[in-house]
């Protein structure tokens, strides 16, 4: 499915007009027309930004081109292609029933590589920082289209922002030994991320016709889309395609699969993909590519679907090592970041009926948790009485899941001589299950995107999402968020700590839970996070 195109009488009006040293260059026209290596788009324009919604990045990743690294899109000659729509979402599980995540039906299919751009440039010599934004959703739901993502408010700051899409679940991060053995690098899995680092070479090629600066990309994102930031930090292919990270509650530091190579009491990533497939009733390239993609996604309802695992892998093309070691032998993208995550993390992640109500079945968690090291967990966690314990457990869920993950980046971004701007979201955003959710996993995002209008929120709400995005756009722009009329936010070291809190005073601090991450650190450099 692609976006419809027009004819372009007036593009060819246009361009034959243009002398042939105009004509060389990137075409920014006052009626929103862009000029891009695969044809001219026509956008729309909102609030006096132009938008761009539905560009192909990529050929649509369907038939002989599942599994298989994307392509270049085929580009549509002489006619208009009209970007006024976003493309489908990537085929995806639906949130459960009851998440706050959970949103309203969407197209969803197959052919989903598309990219969506805000710009208030209306030249393409402006050069402005751009910002990619890559979703969340644990690499198995979500999309660029949703509706936080508006890139509106960044834009009008002065950042070129752009959101994709990338395949998910088992179409995105399948390996198998036949995948395996018909690439020309010896690896499979790792489609999604080929899908992230090919939009990335389209931002490269296309976005200086946006009035975006292609020296100036930052990327961002939250959850999955932080995990994302942070593996693309760690893969070579990802080479001068981005020149800042942001990372909103996520990383990949610890184990991660392997390809080939099953670790220890486990299996590797094509031992899954092929029970998975095996599940789905292929035995060859042909039927496995010839099955529907409704099937593929049906077969995660089996015994061994329901064992697949949506990560990347070790294939030694992609990811040659694992991130860990990436950061640490110096060999990732040394680029500024700016990290964090919130206070309370795993209340909108967490079922009620997962935290223990007593203080036997909590000793009992504890124990299955962390084993030899429960008198050191308790030491950091202590639990008096049973109105404690849901405190308790959601804590230490969110710092062993993302609080260890973003200090692991600052010192790694520190120890490689980059500059690291950490952050700690305790904001609570208003709504009916507010003192339940308080600062929830994602409740950050539409502080950041600007994305807090009059009459939704509070006062304090608009205040907040006017710093944070300001923080974000400046960053964007020069690799440090401070700026004129904000709380001075300093660099973060590991001597002393320094971190700002977002929340309803906007104020750095030192030493972010510190006896509680020194606890998880401990336990991920031993390999038992």
């Amino acid at each position: 499915m692609r976006p419809s195109l027009r004819s372009s009488v007036l593009v060819g009006v246009l361009v034959a007009s243009l002398s042939a040293d105009v004509a060389d260059r990137p075409l920014y026209a006052q009626d929103g027309l862009v000029q891009t290596a695969a044809g001219n788009i026509e956008g729309v324009v909102e609030n006096g930004i132009r938008v761009f919604r539905g560009i192909p990045f990529a050929a649509p990743p369907v038939g002989e081109l599942r599994w298989k690294p994307p392509q270049p899109v085929e580009p549509w000659g002489r006619a208009t292609l009209r970007a006024n729509s976003f493309g489908p979402r990537c085929m995806q599980e639906s949130f459960p029933a009851g998440s706050v995540f959970r949103g309203p039906p969407a197209p969803t299919a197959e052919d989903c590589l598309y990219l969506s751009v805000w710009t208030g440039a209306t030249d393409a010599e402006e050069r402005r920082p751009v910002m990619v934004w890559i979703h969340g959703g644990a690499l198995t739901r979500g999309s660029g289209s949703v509706g936080a993502y508006d890139g509106g408010a960044l834009a009008a700051l002065g950042a070129v922002v752009v959101t994709i899409n990338y395949r998910l679940g088992p179409l995105g991060y399948l390996a198998h030994p036949l995948l395996t053995a018909e690439s020309e690098h010896g690896a499979s899995g790792n489609y999604g991320v080929l899908d992230q680092i090919a939009a990335l070479e389209w931002v490269r090629d296309n976005i200086a016709a946006f009035g975006g600066d292609p020296d100036r990309v930052t990327i961002f994102g939250e959850s999955a889309g932080s995990w994302s930031v942070n593996t693309l930090m760690a893969t070579p292919l990802a080479a001068g395609l981005f020149h800042r990270a942001i990372g909103q509650s996520g990383g990949r530091f610890g184990p991660m699969m392997r390809l080939s190579d099953a670790p220890e009491e486990g299996r590797s990533a094509e031992e899954i993909g092929d029970a998975f497939i095996g599940a789905l009733g292929a035995a060859t390239l042909e039927e496995m590519r010839a099955a529907s993609a409704t099937s593929v996604m049906a077969a995660l309802a089996t015994p061994a679907g329901r064992l697949f695992r949506t990560a990347e892998n070790v294939d030694g093309w992609v990811f040659p090592t694992d991130v860990t070691t990436a950061f640490s032998e110096g060999r990732h993208h040394n680029v500024p970041v700016l990290i964090g995550f919130n206070a309370d993390e795993m209340t909108s992640l967490t079922g009620p009926n997962s935290v223990p109500t007593t203080l036997d079945a909590w000793r009992e968690w504890v124990a299955g948790r962390v084993g030899d090291d429960a008198e050191r967990f308790e030491s950091v966690y202590p639990v008096a009485e049973e109105g404690e314990l849901r405190d308790a457990y959601m804590r230490s869920r969110g710092d062993a899941l993302f609080g260890i993950q973003m200090r692991t980046w600052a010192r790694a971004s520190e120890a490689a001589g980059a500059d690291a701007y950490l952050y700690y979201f305790t904001h609570e955003p208003p709504g009916r299950a507010r003192a339940y959710l308080k600062s929830y996993h994602a409740a950050e995002i539409v502080y950041a995107f600007g994305n807090v209008g009059p009459g939704e929120r509070e006062a304090e709400d608009r205040r907040l999402a006017r710093t944070m995005s300001s923080y974000w756009v400046n960053f964007a722009a020069t690799g440090d968020p401070n700026g004129p009329g904000l709380p001075p936010w300093p660099v973060y070291s590991r001597a002393d700590g320094a971190y700002m809190i977002l929340g309803a005073t906007v104020e750095s601090a030192s030493r972010l839970r510190t006896a509680q991450l020194d606890f998880w650190d401990r336990r991920l450099r031993a390999g038992t996070p």
